[in-house]
């Protein structure tokens, strides 16, 4: 519950923030799951793999909200992951297999903000190999799991193309609440870009938490690996 109070001239202040020093920044530590394990991205580790992986999307629609690509050459791919790997944000992860020990995704953190306890996640690329399955799920709860659990923010970030509806449904499947539109925020591919801004809170983050644990419960799944219970269901 938040309260406000006022100050000597009657001015309206926002809820006091007790011994609060800051987050953490996400570390270069691989994140391991039951599914799959998030490992910093590397050219030499994981290049190859993601590659071959996006290349299965031969109709390129997995790029047509992404501010980049898609990759014709494995050389311009490499150029790219080069530049994006080149700072400390974002910091992005290759998604993979647990059983296969293939990178198969690629999504990590930017917009990263320890002082006012503020990161999002993002750059969500799931290859036709990962999408609808648990290691897709589990990856971004894995993502979450840390900013809330280990890295101590108090507020995580998903942004989209408001045009994007399988992105904006996936902000809503997994536990982050609309915040609105932010007109012509960008000019991506020659193209304006309104921005749909969700987020989750600390204080919210215990309930999400506990709808992925129950989904992720092998249980949950049949020897197909297609879930019985949905996650917007629990």
């Amino acid at each position: 519950m938040e309260f406000k109070v006022q100050d000597k001239n009657s001015q309206v202040l926002g809820s006091v923030v007790d011994n609060w020093s800051g987050a953490n920044f996400p570390s270069k530590a691989t994140i391991v799951g039951q599914y799959c394990k998030l490992e910093v991205l590397s050219i030499n580790d994981h290049a190859e793999a993601l590659f071959n992986a996006f290349s299965q999307d031969a109709e390129h629609r997995n790029w047509v909200y992404l501010p980049y690509g898609p990759f014709e050459k494995i050389a311009d791919f490499k150029q790219w992951l080069q530049f994006i790997t080149s700072g400390s944000d974002p910091m992005l992860y290759a998604i993979v297999d647990q059983q296969s020990n293939e990178a198969i995704g690629l999504a990590g953190y930017l917009s990263i903000n320890p002082i006012h306890g503020v990161i999002e996640v993002g750059h969500v690329h799931f290859s036709p190999k990962l999408q609808n399955t648990p290691v897709a799920t589990e990856a971004i709860f894995l993502l979450m799991q840390s900013v809330f659990d280990e890295l101590g923010y108090r507020r995580c970030e998903w942004k989209c193309n408001a045009l994007n509806e399988k992105s904006k449904s996936a902000a809503l499947r997994f536990g982050f609440s609309f915040e609105g539109v932010f007109r012509q925020a960008l000019v991506v591919k020659k193209r304006n870009r309104d921005t749909a801004w969700y987020s989750l809170l600390d204080s919210e983050w215990s309930n999400a938490k506990k709808r992925f644990e129950l989904w992720l419960k092998p249980e949950n799944f049949d020897t197909k690996g297609k879930q019985k219970t949905k996650l917007q269901s629990i």
